[in-house]
């Protein structure tokens, strides 16, 4: 208001007041110009007032009288500022749903204040009843078992009649969001059950109504919360025991994995009360369990279910007490217990979760002080109510410095903890008879998320330090496998960080450990999947790898068969997976894996590898013609002038040479003609592979220097294919010297006087490759001086 009073400047006669001001504009254009969208609407308040003049002086001239005759009205107080509408917020509230519309606090409580002049006014009952829902919502989100002590006497400070349904909406809401806290919020129901029964039986209404709803619909996360809260109820007594047979009887009366696991976990939270109350039923309900497991119609890991039970009833429910540690909050001539049927007309009463007016609104307000005064033993409400409220707030903000605090404590880097878990989970395997008894007990340590691998490589270690190996630890393996997916990828991660480091264990440790993979294999406990990371070639495996594969497939053949193993690794689906294990990218590891495979008994896993090695040669040649052909093909458009002046001048020499063949595809053409060959007739097969070879075209050189015999010795004794390997070297390092029959003849004498002597017929057939090549040579136009007489002489 003083902005308004001391905006305009006083103007003079000359009007240089005015002047001043048109200089600070930007341009005539935007004087004329209507100012924009957004500012048009901050000139609409009051105070500013717009005068409709084609002169621009003058019109901001009468604004500005204008604007000042308002600000005088305004400081004597003629003009006064619009109310405060409470009709119209009242009509905004009523037209939203409850809860979605925010309102400032300042405006809330000019709200409240306006509604409470007339308390049975429909405007107020709204406003209470969405403070009651609030209210009802913060109290049940923040009980637990250290403070429920406190929280219901300020439960009982809300109307809990009139907003009954509010609080078994939220209730059952909170504990299906939070199943561990289920025995907290049955013991809050079975107070509040003991002084208003209409709450308790509401509860258990629409519980019983909703598992009824979700085992229809097939909603097994609704099911299993909704029986989880019931049998709670049931321990607290507010519901009867016939209630828990009932649905135990309908879960069990055609057994499905999902009804059988939902029936496992209600009888493991209700099966101690049952056992104490109703032992001829508890008896009977698990005979019916006892059926179900022998008809073997379920899934495995649901029958471990039932016997994991089974072992619960045994231990008397020492994990799953009738009503934990500090929650025995009301005795039991106090409780009132509600028989209410599976099968009985329930009325759920939704109406009471939504806002009706009430016409008696002061009376029954009255009538529930009476009443709150009459539990709790007060008669100030007003002020426990301010004071409940203050100090729910000191809970709240005490319940969210815990965390903070215990974030802000000494974590442990050393190791501390991993090192007592190995140690309890090595005592509780060592402790154990059989191998049930040993996963029930793991089963019951606090394993936190992420420390499943050490459980995994516990049960490893363990089987690798026995003397010979245990099928206890492969059992062990097994069930804790099936029981969740999670141990069983934990398994197959083990399987791979095993496998890399097979190399620092002694033999007897690599067996166990084998033996220990190969029954997860035989039994389907992790997938084959894992055989991704062993890749058989001589570079890419050691000793201990090979004996580790080894003996992990001779445990695998001896559990599935030799037939069965062989078509689980021809499984189209899989084989991706295998490609490692059976490769085919390259001849020499397709042939090292047919030799390791073939030596431990798996030959039948090799036709595939074996079928494509003999179609190697075949393939090797026609790319080879394939590429000769295209080679001459574009030689041959070359100027025909050229070409025979070239070929006159150009010696064998500067020649350019036909593409090569390497190491590995020569000796493929050496084994495929060679192999049917019996020794009689090698020098002749020799010859025609030469003569192949020669024609297709030179090798790469090696340089054999000035002791090619030594080399030549030493393949022999050292390679297991020897003839072959030393005609491949023959006629590698004799090929560079095709164009000089003199140093050729001396290099070929010396190695084969040396062969000789070693192996009788290797002479034989290195002299009949040489002699097939060099006959090759001549026939692809390269001019050897002499080359009759080269021949005779290797031939004598």
């Amino acid at each position: 208001m003083s902005a308004a009073v001391s905006a305009p400047a006083p103007a003079g006669n000359d009007g240089s007041s005015y002047k001043r001001k048109r200089s600070r504009s930007g341009s005539p254009m935007s004087r004329d110009r209507s100012p924009p969208a957004h500012r048009s609407r901050r000139s609409q308040s009051p105070s500013s007032m717009q005068v409709d003049d084609p002169d621009p002086v003058r019109r901001r001239e009468r604004e500005r009288q204008a604007a000042l005759r308002q600000a005088e009205k305004e400081v004597s107080g003629e003009v006064e500022k619009p109310a405060f509408d409470a009709q119209a917020e009242f009509q905004k509230l009523m037209n939203s749903r409850s809860g979605g519309v925010y309102m400032p606090p300042a405006r809330l409580r000019a709200l409240q204040a306006a509604a409470a002049q007339d308390k049975s006014s429909t405007e107020y009952q709204r406003l209470s009843w969405d403070a009651l829902r609030k209210s009802l919502t913060g109290i049940v989100n923040r009980v637990n078992v250290s403070n429920i002590k406190d929280i219901i006497p300020e439960m009982f400070q809300e109307n809990l009649i009139r907003g009954r349904g509010l609080f078994a909406r939220s209730i059952m809401k909170a504990q299906a969001s939070s199943l561990p806290f289920t025995p907290v919020f049955a013991a809050v129901v079975a107070i509040i059950n003991t002084k208003l029964p209409m709450v308790g039986e509401l509860v258990l209404t629409r519980l019983i109504s909703q598992f009824r709803r979700s085992f229809k619909r097939n909603d097994k996360v609704v099911c299993h919360a909704t029986s989880t809260f019931i049998a709670h109820l049931v321990n607290q007594q507010v519901a009867h025991e016939i209630i828990a047979l009932q649905m135990l009887v309908l879960l069990l009366e055609r057994p499905t994995d999902d009804s059988v696991e939902i029936a496992v976990g209600f009888m493991r939270e209700v099966g101690a009360f049952l056992a104490e109350n109703s032992p001829k039923a508890n008896n009977g309900v698990y005979e019916r369990f006892r059926a179900v497991l022998h008809e073997d119609a379920i899934d495995k890991r649901v029958q471990y279910m039932i016997e994991v039970l089974f072992q619960v009833r045994k231990d008397k429910y020492k994990d799953n007490p009738i009503i934990p540690e500090g929650l025995d909050l009301v005795q039991e001539d106090d409780q009132i217990t509600h028989q209410i049927s599976l099968d009985d007309e329930l009325q759920v009463q939704d109406g009471l979760n939504i806002f009706k007016p009430d016409p008696n609104f002061v009376e029954n307000e009255q009538k529930y002080k009476e009443i709150k005064a009459e539990i709790l033993g007060d008669s100030d409400e007003e002020s426990d109510s301010g004071s409940g409220t203050e100090e729910g707030s000191e809970d709240e903000d005490g319940d969210g410095d815990e965390p903070a605090e215990e974030k802000e404590g000494i974590q442990d880097l050393t190791g501390t903890a991993v090192t007592n878990l190995r140690r309890v989970i090595y005592l509780t395997i060592m402790n154990s008879l059989n191998y049930e008894e040993a996963v029930h007990k793991l089963m019951k340590i606090n394993i936190q998320e992420g420390q499943e691998i050490e459980l995994c490589n516990m049960v490893v270690e363990c089987c690798s330090q026995e003397r010979s190996y245990s099928n206890f630890y492969g059992l062990i393996g097994e069930r804790f496998s099936k029981l969740n997916r999670v141990w069983c990828e934990n398994f197959e991660e083990a399987f791979a960080n095993y496998y890399e480091t097979i190399h620092r264990y002694e033999t007897n440790r690599l067996r166990n450990i084998a033996r220990f993979f190969g029954h997860l294999l035989a039994s389907d406990a992790i997938s084959w999947a894992v055989f991704s990371v062993v890749k058989m070639n001589e570079d890419d495996t050691t000793s201990s790898s090979r004996i580790f594969v080894k003996i992990m497939m001779q445990e695998i053949t001896e559990e599935m068969g030799l037939k069965k193993t062989a078509e689980r690794f021809k499984d189209p689906t899989m084989k991706s997976n295998f490609e490692p294990m059976f490769p085919l990218d390259n001849p020499k590891n397709t042939r090292f894996s047919i030799n390791y495979f073939t030596s431990i008994g798996l030959g039948v896993v090799t036709e595939e590898m074996r079928e494509h090695l003999k179609n190697a040669p075949r393939l090797i040649m026609e790319q080879r013609r394939a590429a000769l052909e295209e080679e001459e093909s574009s030689s041959s458009d070359s100027d025909t002038s050229d070409t025979s002046s070239d070929t006159d001048s150009e010696t064998p020499a500067a020649a350019e040479a036909p593409p090569h063949l390497d190491t590995e595809e020569i000796d493929l053409l050496i084994r495929a003609h060679l192999d049917d060959a019996v020794a009689p007739e090698r020098g002749t097969v020799g010859v025609r592979l030469g003569v192949m070879i020669g024609a297709v075209g030179p090798l790469p050189c090696r340089d054999p220097g000035p002791h090619l015999a030594g080399v030549l010795q030493d393949i022999l004794y050292h390679d297991a294919d020897r003839p072959r390997a030393v005609a491949l070297l023959l006629v590698e390092v004799t090929t560079p010297h095709l164009a000089e029959p003199a140093l050729l003849m001396v290099i070929l004498v010396a190695a084969t006087v040396q062969a000789r002597a070693l192996h009788p017929h290797l002479a034989v057939e290195a002299t009949g490759i040489v002699i097939g090549m060099m006959i090759g040579a001549v026939d692809q136009r390269t001019r050897l001086p002499e080359g009759e007489g080269a021949i005779r002489g290797i031939g004598r």
